[in-house]
């Protein structure tokens, strides 16, 4: 068994560390499994308060997914290993979403991806200065997942579609403004708040620790983001934003035009469509039709291929514009999977989402 995630006791709480530095912590099918097992373990430990989840290392909590693993199996296998891969995270997803202790993620550092899912969907998310959360996907040809085009959905005006169609970073304010997090703290307190949860409740260590955060940026943007992403598909928004009198709005709209035509299509479709969805479940289902078909399109092998494998930052879309994705091409993505769906959203018709 690897030491790919660490776990350990302290008092009242179970750590889960991840423990791949110098992968920025990515999550492999083993991590989300071992993950599983020990959050069973201790939802029926009564000696355990709270659960929770660090990064070790410096740099973060945890960059996402393994897609090199996932491009490799797209190249060259049938795809069945990244789905498999993908229907035990998304049920970890829910799962820390519903868990009935406290989970507390510290989301220091960088927090990308499947670090989102396996973070923001806790019960108590504390973010620092060195915070930088993002769901960058649709640069590698992929579409947010692992919860992302739910929590996204919920953020205020049109900030969760900018968020999503330009996979753009943010700091503790504005993951707060977004619902990605509840609470500040400087990265500096950390240790001291980890601590205290060995021994006092969360709420206690929380307000020992607790500061209000550093000023944003996208609320000061949240006129034009809401002006131009309130359009009805990708094209509009972008004309929208070409002709906005900002200049970081035409630095948005440059950065759309480089992302997959078909993942910034797909995407906007999911997130609109997860707005009428309600709970996560549904939207993890959703998300894994269509995480699965783009296993099944050129543009995820080919993202990895030039943002991670050959880094030369260049890749070659299929179809290569916008106006070339039809509404047929995007459906596609939506449709369903009879047996081999993910099959969670019965789960969100019993269960109330538990709040701290």
């Amino acid at each position: 068994m690897s030491d790919d995630v660490l776990f350990r006791r302290s008092g009242y709480a179970a750590h889960i560390t991840l423990n791949r530095p110098r992968a920025l912590n990515s999550l492999t099918h083993e991590m989300v499994l071992r993950i599983d097992e020990a959050l069973t373990k201790w939802e029926h430990d009564p000696a355990v308060e709270v659960v929770v989840v660090t990064g070790a290392g410096e740099r973060g909590l945890c960059a996402g997914g393994d897609i090199r693993a996932i491009h490799d199996d797209a190249r060259d296998g049938d795809g069945s290993a990244s789905a498999a891969f993908w229907r035990d995270e998304y049920r970890l997803n829910a799962r820390i979403a519903r868990y009935p202790k406290p989970y507390v993620a510290v989301m220091d550092g960088i927090v990308m991806g499947g670090g989102v899912g396996i973070s923001a969907h806790g019960s108590v998310r504390v973010v620092t200065e060195r915070s930088r959360i993002a769901m960058p996907e649709t640069g590698i040809g992929f579409v947010p997942d692992v919860g992302g085009t739910y929590l996204l959905a919920l953020a205020p005006g049109e900030l969760g579609a900018h968020l999503a169609l330009t996979g753009a970073p943010i700091g503790a304010s504005d993951a707060l403004l977004c619902g990605l997090a509840d609470h500040y703290m400087p990265s500096g307190l950390l240790r001291s708040f980890v601590d205290d949860l060995a021994e006092r409740p969360v709420r206690e260590a929380l307000g020992r620790h607790v500061q209000d955060p550093p000023p944003g940026e996208l609320a000061a943007r949240k006129g034009w983001i809401d002006a131009c992403f309130s359009a009805d598909t990708v094209e509009e928004s972008i004309q929208r934003l070409l002709a906005h009198d900002d200049p970081a709005a035409k630095e948005t709209a440059d950065t759309l035009l480089a992302k997959s035509p078909t993942a910034l299509k797909v995407t906007l479709a999911a997130l609109r469509r997860a707005r009428g969805l309600g709970a996560l479940e549904r939207v993890l289902d959703q998300e894994y039709r269509i995480s699965c078909a783009c296993l099944r399109g050129p543009d995820l092998v080919e993202g990895i291929r030039a943002q991670v494998i050959d880094k030369d930052r260049n890749p070659s879309w299929s179809p290569a514009t916008l106006v070339e994705v039809t509404d047929a091409d995007v459906e596609r993505f939506f449709a369903p999977l009879g047996e081999r769906e993910l099959g969670l959203a019965a789960a969100s018709d019993t269960t109330e989402e538990v709040v701290w």
